[in-house]
């Protein structure tokens, strides 16, 4: 019993140690460790040993995070003001840097995106931001990546989700694209009504060739017009069709024999 009294302390102690220098790392996860306060390399993932009380060990997340950037007031190039919000996707690459070189790489990630996310709509007309989102997003993503770069973190992908416009602006914007489509509609119909015009001068063209072409046509728009109408038309006759039927009853009279 002695013995046992003895050795129990100590195999409290042994176990007490085993406990503190075991440390287990998920697949996503990575160990920074650091050997009396200097680094000494990243481990993982599995089972770690540190030295109690000599080593310590920070555990580093690489999976992809999702950052949701809040709402920021932001003033457009043509100073209207807005309020914009973004999600972001970032991972830690390089566990070592993220601990070493930032004290908070999550929360310094966050207020970056914030001010990048002002900076560069800033910058922006207000249409621009409506219609070029694609273009905002990869332009910010690229500023924050290369920006969060010494900090061991690849920005993977910044979505702008929300830009929020007051009710008189919206009414402008709804003026604006109102107007936009009449003025496509009559360039469109100014476009028809110059088709036609060629067409028209390209058939007269045609015609002008042969002059019975053209008293043909002028014969067979009065049977269209007699056959839509009930009432009595009056129109002129063409002296230019007067003056083939004149010549040809003078071809007749001409080839007829002297009485």
């Amino acid at each position: 019993m002695a013995n046992i009294a003895f050795f129990a302390p100590i195999i409290a102690l042994l176990i007490f140690l085993l406990g503190a220098a075991v440390r287990i790392l998920r697949e996503y996860e990575r160990g920074v460790v650091f050997t009396l306060g200097r680094f000494t390399g990243v481990k993982g993932p599995g089972l770690i040993l540190l030295i109690p009380y000599v080593q310590q060990m920070v555990r580093v997340d690489q999976r992809t995070m999702v950052l949701d950037v809040p709402s920021q007031d932001v003033i457009s190039h043509d100073n209207v003001s807005v309020k914009v919000n973004a999600v972001m996707y970032f991972r830690v690459v390089d566990p070592e840097r993220s601990v070493i070189q930032v004290a908070n790489y999550g929360q310094a990630t966050s207020e970056l995106a914030q001010t990048t996310l002002r900076s560069v709509l800033g910058k922006h007309d207000l249409d621009e931001m409506l219609s070029e989102r694609d273009k905002l997003n990869h332009d910010i993503q690229e500023i924050l990546d290369t920006q969060t770069d010494p900090w061991g973190i690849k920005v993977a992908s910044v979505q702008i989700k929300h830009i929020d416009l007051n009710e008189s602006m919206v009414r402008v914007i709804a003026r604006q694209a109102e107007a936009e489509r009449e003025r496509r509609a009559k360039v469109i119909s100014a476009e028809g009504e110059q088709q036609a015009a060629q067409k028209l001068l390209e058939a007269a063209d045609i015609l002008a060739q042969r002059p019975e072409a053209m008293q043909l046509r002028y014969l067979g728009t009065l049977a269209v017009i007699g056959a839509q109408n009930s009432s009595t038309i009056v129109f002129p006759f063409p002296t230019d069709l007067a003056r083939v039927f004149a010549d040809a009853v003078g071809r007749t009279k001409d080839g007829a024999p002297a009485a």
